[in-house]
Parts: C-alpha cells; sequence; structure tokens
C-alpha cells in the first residue's frame, strides 16, 4: 500500500473509531486492539454473578425492584475513582427513597497493576482491599469484585473508573459516561450528568444528555499482566549502591532539607524481622517514588560486613539510597537517629520535608498502617481530600 493511501486509511479508522466511542459502541485505540465495547444507549442490562464485599453474591435479580439502576465501575486505586467515593454515597442516600439503587463493580484485575500505579493509595485493587476500602470509606452500595475474570465487565465495557451505566425499570440503558463534569470534590460541577439522568427516567422523560466521554485512570483488565512482569525486569536493572555515613550524615539525613517525605528504615543483615520486612520497604519505595517519597535505609552491620550487607540489598533490588554506618559508637548513632530509639532493629522513621518526625517504630513495620500514614500525610496522600 503507498503512503497517501496508507495514510488517508488510518484517518479514516481514526475519526470512525471517534464517532463509534461517541455512540457508546467500540473504542479504538492507533493500534486498532479493541475487545471490549463500551455497551450501547437502548441495550438491555447483561446479567452479572459476582462477589460483593459483604460476602453476597449479586446479580440483576437482586435489584428487580428497583425503578432505576445505577452502575458504576470503580476501583481503590484511582485518585479520581476516589475523588467520587463521597459524592457515591451522597447520590446513593439521597435517591434511596425513590426507588434507585446503585451498585459499584471492579473491574480491575491486581496482578494487572503495576506497583507503582499506587502512588495516590493505601491499597490495592484485590478483593480483600475492597473490603478495606468499603469499610473505611462507609460505601452504603454493594462493591462487587470482577477482577478475576472480568466477565460482567467485559460485557459492559467501561472506559475508565469511575464510569456510570444508568438503566430504567426495564433495564434499558439510557445513560453511560461520567458522573458530573467536575474531578475535583471541592469545586462545584456545571453538570451533574448521572443526576439529571436519573431524575429524568424517574419522571418518564427523555435523559437530556445520553452519552458523556469519561476521565479517569484506565482499565487494568488481564490481558495487561505483561505489563507488571515488564516493570519487575526494569526494576531488576537498576543501579544498587551502599555508601558510608558518619554521624554528621546521619543528621543531615534526619533533618530532612529536601521536599520528599523520608522513610529511613535502621537494620542488618542477622537482624531477622529487619530481613523479613525488607522486601515491603523494597515494594513501599516503588508504589510512591515518583510523587516525592524516598526509603533511605541504614545498615548497622559492622564495617567488616560491608560486602555481605551490599549483597543482601542486591538481592532485594533496593535502589533508594543505602548506607552503611561506620562510627564504632552504637550509642551515639541511636542518639543522632532518634533520642526516643532504645536500640532494637529494625528502627524505622518517617520523615516529611524540614525534619519534622511523623511516625517512629521499633520493630517490624505493620505496613498496611504506615501505607495509611504516608497516604494521609499532606506531602502525599489523596490528591482531593
Amino acid at each position: 500500500m503507498n503512503r497517501p493511501l496508507s495514510f488517508l486509511l488510518s484517518i479514516s479508522l481514526f475519526f470512525s473509531s471517534l464517532s463509534l466511542r461517541a455512540q457508546g459502541q467500540t473504542r479504538i485505540d492507533p493500534e486498532h486492539v479493541y475487545d471490549h465495547p463500551t455497551l450501547a444507549i437502548g441495550s438491555q442490562a447483561p446479567d452479572f454473578s459476582l462477589q460483593g464485599v459483604d460476602g453476597q453474591t449479586y446479580t440483576l435479580h437482586n435489584f428487580k425492584d428497583s425503578k432505576v439502576l445505577v452502575v458504576v465501575f470503580m476501583c481503590n486505586h484511582c485518585p479520581t475513582s476516589q475523588a467520587y467515593e463521597k459524592r457515591l454515597i451522597q447520590l446513593t442516600s439521597d435517591y434511596a427513597a425513590k426507588g434507585v439503587r446503585v451498585v459499584a463493580i471492579s473491574p480491575n484485575a491486581p496482578q494487572a497493576l503495576r506497583i507503582d500505579e499506587l502512588g495516590y493509595s493505601d491499597v490495592g485493587d484485590s478483593f480483600d482491599d475492597m473490603k478495606k476500602r468499603a469499610r473505611d470509606a462507609g460505601f452504603n452500595f454493594p462493591y462487587l469484585y470482577d477482577g478475576e475474570t472480568e466477565t460482567a465487565s467485559k460485557q459492559y465495557g467501561p472506559v475508565s473508573t469511575p464510569h456510570v451505566f444508568i438503566f430504567d425499570q426495564d433495564r434499558k440503558l439510557r445513560y453511560n459516561g461520567r458522573i458530573d463534569d467536575t474531578e475535583n470534590p471541592l469545586k462545584t460541577p456545571h453538570s451533574l450528568d448521572a443526576r439529571n439522568a436519573i431524575d429524568a427516567i424517574l419522571n418518564n422523560q427523555p435523559v437530556p444528555v445520553a452519552v458523556t466521554k469519561t476521565f479517569g485512570c484506565s482499565i487494568k483488565w488481564l490481558e495487561k499482566s505483561n505489563w507488571t512482569k515488564k516493570a519487575a525486569i526494569t526494576w531488576a536493572k537498576e543501579p544498587i549502591t551502599l555508601d558510608t555515613v558518619n554521624l554528621a550524615g546521619i543528621a543531615t539525613l534526619v533533618h530532612n532539607n529536601t521536599n520528599k517525605l523520608r522513610l529511613i528504615n535502621l537494620w542488618a543483615t542477622w537482624c531477622v524481622p529487619c530481613v523479613e520486612e525488607f522486601p515491603q520497604l523494597v515494594t513501599l519505595n516503588r508504589m510512591y517514588r515518583d510523587r516525592g517519597f524516598e526509603l533511605v535505609s541504614i545498615s548497622t552491620d559492622d564495617s567488616a560486613a560491608q560486602s555481605k550487607a551490599f549483597k543482601f540489598l542486591e538481592k532485594q533490588q533496593s535502589s533508594s539510597p543505602n548506607y552503611i554506618y561506620t562510627g564504632d559508637d552504637k550509642y551515639k548513632l541511636m542518639e543522632a537517629i532518634d533520642p526516643k530509639w532504645q536500640g532494637a532493629l529494625p528502627y524505622s522513621l518517617l520523615i516529611e520535608p524540614g525534619g519534622k518526625i511523623v511516625y517512629a517504630h521499633q520493630g517490624a513495620i505493620d505496613v498496611e498502617e504506615l501505607r495509611k500514614i504516608i497516604f494521609d500525610d499532606p506531602y502525599m496522600g489523596r490528591i482531593y481530600k
């Protein structure tokens, strides 16, 4: 095929894809790989059988008496989805007495979610993580898991999280798209699209705008699982260093004259809890480092064991800053790190820019607790509170 003809064909396919997407029929990217078309307006609601975080299995039959059914595809890790959680809770409460039911479905395959995509969350997208999010956020609607087979998600075809599908009493699709036009919950939306659609259906009127674009995180389909494998290969190639540090250097690290939230971990190769928790620290660093987080490890091994410490760090793929203390007085080290430290390993400090210690723990960390602290810290945490 000659180049002009090939170019014209590509342009034709591109604009055809935009037209079809506007009708809610399909999605096409530049490589023409489209496996999950978006449900078209007027379609019958596809049935599903999915487990909720409350332990129950839900199908469409569970909502048979509702006048309007709102199906929301959302997830834990996406900051846009998080930004709409309170609004969904409020919408559910506002319309419950009018016969409107809301059900949320997580379409994401946890194995397709890269660790570094969790930078705006304290939990992942597994079923257990969904239970935690539903509990912590106070969801008043069923939250269903479809990440294992994605059978329901592929039938509905959400584009991003969140993506709303609204059905009338006959379970005909009347609206699909965004919840409203403002991601930031601190701002007032100009267009309450989902509420407008619900109101129109309840009043037996045409939905004013039946299809809108959506904005949020891409769906983590099962076929994207190779992304996590590629990331692991990339991380394994990152260089590992182990530098020496004295008391003056320790003081500089603790003062944290940077713009990063710094986690300092003191450990030793002979310390079993240190060795056992270290992979979790590396994971934390990969999760949050692109957002201004930094893990700093300080080995308290004797200088003669520097080679052993370095080999351990290589095995753990600890590509963040690593140090080994060169002083011969561990008690001076304890005072320099934190006068409150009693001396047992491991010891971890979370320090904000400017030196404010917001977390100090002797012994193995509770990674779930630490994630929440990082997630809620003003230097990290949610995009929108």
